[in-house]
Parts: C-alpha cells; structure tokens; sequence
C-alpha cells in the first residue's frame, strides 16, 4: 500500500504558509436544482434562491454542483441557464447524473449551453478545479470522464504544490463514483483544502481518505416550504457552512473544516482484481487505452473492431492485436454501437449525423445530417439501416447511398437502444415511455405500447428487445419482465419477482428469457404467451447491479458485463457460474461474443479487450 505521509506532511507546511495570506470571503454553493422536475416547484425554488443571493452584497461568486435538470433535455437546461444568468455575481457550474443519464444530446448540450463541462479559476489564491462526472447516456455508478481525468492531471500539473485547491464534483468521492480513487489520489499530492460534492440531498460532513468533504443540501424543498442552499465562508485558518433559507434566515453554522489539521487513514480501499486469479483459464489477449469514455458495444468484421468514444473518435482495430488501423472524428461523442455490412460500417454521432465509413479504410461513404444528436444504435439488414435519433425521428436509410426511405416522426424522446426486426417489423423504444413497432417497408405505425407508468424514467429505452414465437420480451427501470403480443402490441404478462431491471438475453434454442436483477441473480424465465414465475435463478455475487449490459448467449455459455467492470459467463444448463473476469471499475457495456472462446469487451472508462479462453482447460475446472 502506497504511502501518502511523507505528502501530507509537506502539504501541512504549505498550509502553514497558506493560511496567512487568505484574505476572508464568502461563496453561494447550490447542488441539486432538479430544473424540470414532476412536482413543477424547482424552478420556483431556483429563482428565489438567486434573488436571495442577488440582495447579499457580501458573495463573492456561485458554484453549481450538478444535477442542474431532472432529464438534462434541451429546453430545461436551457431553462434552468435563464434563471441562473440572473445572477449578478460569477457563477461556475458542473453537471451531475441527472444532466447526462438521460441526456437526449449524450450531454453535448450541457456544455453548448453553459459553455463548459469543467471549470479552473482562482479566488484570493485557492484554486477552484470542477468537473462532471457522468455517467453519459447509460445508467451506472457515476464516473468521471477519462478526458476529464486527464484534464485534471494537466491543470494540477501547472499548479504549485504550496497553491491551495477546492475540488468540486457532483458525487462525492467514494464508492458511489467508481473511479473515486482517481481524483483522490490525485488529489493528495497537492494542498487540498476540501472538496465540494452535491448528489446526496443533504447537507453533510465528509471524509475523503484525509481531504475534508462537503455534500451540500439539494436546493429543492422537499416536504418544506421553500427550498435553500449553503453560504461558505472561507478564513485563514477554516471555511465554515451555513444553511441559508432564501429570504428567511442563515442559520447557524452546521459544519466547519480546520484547514491543515487532517489525517489521512492507515488503510484505504481499492478496487481488488483478485477474482482474475480464480479463473486463470480466462486471459486478456489484448487491451486498448482509448483517451475518453467508450459507451457502446463495438462492432467486429473484417478482422477489425471498431467503436467510437465519448471525445467523438471512432477507431478500428485489429482483431488480431489490437493495434490502431484507421480514425474518424466526428464532432460530437459517440455513444451509437456501430453496425457493419460489405465493408461498411454506419454509425451515430451527437453531432446529429449518421455516418457510413469504409470498414477497410476509414474513409467517408456518406453521412446523413439530422436535427439533433444521434445516439440510437444502427440495425442493417438488406440494403436498410435502421435507426433512431434524439430529433423525435426513427429512419429508413440506403446503406449505399445515405438517401431516406422512409422516416417515422411520432416518437416523443431520444432513442438510445437498437432495434429488432420481426415479420417484417421494425421495434424498438425511447425514453418518451413507448415501445413502438412499425412497418418495416413504409414507417408506418402499427402499435405502441407503454407500461402505464407517466414516468418518462421508467421508459423501455436501454433494453434490447427479445422476440419468439410472436412474443416480445422487454424489461426496464420499472424493475418487471414484460411479454407483449407481437401483433397487436397487448400486454401478455408482467411480473416483477426478481426486480430484473434493463438487461435481458434469450437461449439459442428460444425456449428461456434471461434478466440481470439489481442484486446479484440471473434469473430464467420459460417463452410464453401466460405469465411465468421466475423457471430458475443463479446467484452469481456481483453484488447490486443496474447497468444496460445485455446477456448474450453464444456456443452454451451466457456472457454479461456488471457496473464494476467484471465480465460474467453461466452455465444455463448447469445453472452455475463458469467463470468471471474483471477489466477495471466501470461500467461494461453489451459484450460481443465471437465464438471459438473469444469475447470483446468495452467498458465505460475506454477500455477494449479481446478476452479468450482456453477451453481445455476451462473444462477440466
């Protein structure tokens, strides 16, 4: 275990020296304002804590610590800007979860529309460092952004180690953020004085491994009858935290933070790869480090792999290897899992065009330009690329030429999933709480369905549809399995017995439904037009769990990826589990399972690997 005394005690002499030259001020911190939120008072709430500020004559500037909006869509960002840019003092921003989970531009907007993502500025010397901290377009723990790591890294570099740094993200630095260890290692090798987080609602005091934290109170009311926020006063030797009721009072100091005087624990935790060690048989042939997060599953043809990444890359490849054949940039991230079809590969980018390169050379075919971003995954079959757009449009496209067949303009939020051909269907979902399935020849609307629920959240929107024997099968955030008619778009059955959430998986031989639960379980459902209790469950110790990562069954074996960075592969016929292997701490996306013992997996911080078994081996465990 790696010692950080020996910096502590330097960075304890810097403070020393520090301390004297802080000139006293004061500071607004708002968290959590939820622009656009169902009960309709956030905005009310917003506005009264801004005029509250602007009637202060004693606040230096304004920080914002994510989860601005309830969905992170267009109009409530912008939205909750208008109120904010009545402020009449400086004010920096960040985005929480709720800003880019649901994003319907794969949160380019937030920084279009504020400016940023990330801020730097200093204040009576100390230095303010803030960044997001996802997760980007899937559920998961949150995450801060590889390219944000990596712009942390720069600007800690060209600060002083005697320079005094208020670190601000929306989580706080702990398990809730599962690459919180990044930041705070990086963190203690300068003079840190706190760390401002919001996410948890509520005022409390924290400790991060020694660096003092604060988790400001959601500005929201609540149960109470006006909402409220935090004034940080900043002295030479503490920075205390007030609870203000807008108009009303500043109540008494309910926190402080002694600056200098922490100590760092003897023991910390850290992520363990030790379950690697239990199946040795399982290896990585090869890894790739992209430079930004990778949230899709990448495709594989042509012995390449290509993906694209949250700084709007796409790269490919080499099966073989793993080394890079060829790039594309795009001008927005990619969040859309590339599909590819005689030597094509098409894909989406927030930028708001679909994309056709040589699967070969990288080189452009043709893009088509929408209205809005294009986080939907393509599904190609004939001539025909299937996919939808955050622009309220589902589309027909020519794979050779870019033209539109045909375009549905019914759907009423982003699509992020991929669709499923049936019968000549085509049916996928959205976040506007609809699954749809139309005619795959004209567009045209042949059923919607939803699950009665007027919470956009609960939208059958990441799933992947299963289909056999003209029954849909869909699970979502409302926690049930659900079997549609195919036809008709009815409802067969639900049933929410194991709380599957938003990953399902079918046997090659159609005749079970698989589901990932919050809580370490893959359950079995039988194929059927009556309701089914769970056939069979297997307990496989990922602990809770709420990642989009679909199960893919390939060669006897299910393989599914988990929120901590570990791959699974069951046995569904012995019911056990065969083996596991951990890539890093984030999320991992829909693996691709190739057959002939091979998998390629992603995960959410920009890793591509090539895992193979040895199956000689394999069996004899």
């Amino acid at each position: 275990m790696k010692s950080y005394l020996p910096v502590l005690v330097f960075i304890l002499a810097c403070c020393i020296s520090a301390k004297a030259q802080i000139k006293p001020f004061r500071f607004a911190f708002i968290s959590d304002t939820h622009i656009g939120s169902p009960n309709g008072s956030a905005e009310e709430d917003l506005r009264r804590t801004v005029a509250d500020i602007n009637n202060m004559n004693d606040i230096a500037f304004v920080v914002i610590t994510g989860d601005i909006t309830e969905l992170g869509t267009d109009e409530e960002l912008k939205h909750a800007k208008q109120i904010l840019d009545q402020l009449k003092v400086p004010w920096y921003i960040i985005p929480g979860n709720h800003d880019t989970g649901w994003s319907e531009s794969g949160g380019l907007s937030f920084g279009q529309v504020f400016g940023y993502d990330k801020f730097r500025f200093e204040y009576e010397g100390i230095l303010f460092l803030g960044c997001a901290s996802g997760p980007y377009v899937r559920m998961s723990d949150g995450h801060i952004p590889r390219d944000a790591v990596n712009w942390l890294d720069k600007e800690l570099k060209k600060t002083s180690p005697r320079q005094p740094v208020i670190f601000l993200n929306h989580y706080p630095l702990d398990k809730d953020l599962d690459n919180w260890y990044e930041a705070i290692d990086r963190l203690k090798q300068h003079n840190t004085w706190a760390v401002l987080c919001g996410h948890g609602h509520n005022n409390h005091a924290l400790d991060f491994e020694g660096i003092p934290g604060v988790m400001g109170r959601s500005n929201l009311r609540a149960k109470a009858a006006i909402g409220g926020y935090n004034l940080v006063d900043v002295r030479s030797d503490s920075i205390i935290f007030s609870e203000r009721t807008p108009a009303t009072v500043t109540h008494v100091p309910w926190t402080g933070i002694r600056i200098g005087q922490h100590t760092a624990p003897k023991q910390v935790y850290r992520p363990s790869y030790a379950i690697n060690d239990s199946f040795p048989y399982v290896k990585s042939r090869w890894t790739y480090a992209s430079d930004a997060n990778v949230i899709s599953t990448p495709a594989v043809a042509g012995g390449l792999v290509v993906f694209g990444n949250s700084l709007g890359k796409i790269d490919a490849l080499s099966l073989t290897n793993g080394k890079k054949r060829w790039s594309f940039q795009t001008q927005g991230p990619v969040y859309s899992s590339p599909a590819a079809k005689d030597n094509k590969v098409v894909l989406g980018s927030c930028d708001g065009h679909v994309y056709c390169l040589s699967l070969s050379s990288g080189r452009l075919q043709w893009s088509l330009k929408t209205a809005a971003a294009v986080l939907g995954n393509p599904l190609i079959s004939g001539d025909t690329v299937y996919i939808g757009g955050s622009d309220h449009q589902f589309r027909a496209i020519d794979l050779k030429t870019g033209s539109v067949f045909w375009q549905y303009t019914g759907v009423e939020g982003p699509v992020v999933s991929t669709p499923v051909l049936y019968k000549g269907m085509v049916i996928f979902g959205a976040w506007d709480r609809h699954l749809r399935a139309l005619d795959a020849s004209t567009g045209k609307l042949i059923w919607q369905w939803n699950n009665g629920s007027a919470v956009r959240n609960y939208s059958p929107a990441s799933c992947i549809p299963v289909i056999w024997d003209d029954v849909v099968y869909i699970v979502a955030p409302d926690r049930f399995i659900t079997a549609i008619d195919v036809h008709s778009g009815s409802t067969l059955w639900r049933n929410n017995d194991a709380t599957v959430r938003e990953s399902i998986g079918i046997s090659a031989d159609g005749q079970y439904v698989y589901g990932k639960t919050m809580t370490d379980t893959i359950v079995a459902y039988h194929t059927s037009r009556s309701k089914q209790p769970a056939a069979w469950k297997l307990n496989c110790g990922f602990g809770y769990e709420h990642v989009p990562s679909m199960l893919i069954e390939r060669d006897g074996l299910v393989f599914f990826g988990t929120k901590n960075g570990t791959v699974y592969a069951i046995d569904p016929q012995k019911q056990e589990r065969r083996w596991a292997h951990k890539i890093d701490n984030s999320m991992v996306n829909t693996v691709r399972a190739l057959g002939a013992g091979q998998i390629i997996a992603s995960t959410m911080d920009g890793k591509i690997t090539l895992l193979d078994m040895q199956p000689a081996i394999m069996h004899t465990n």
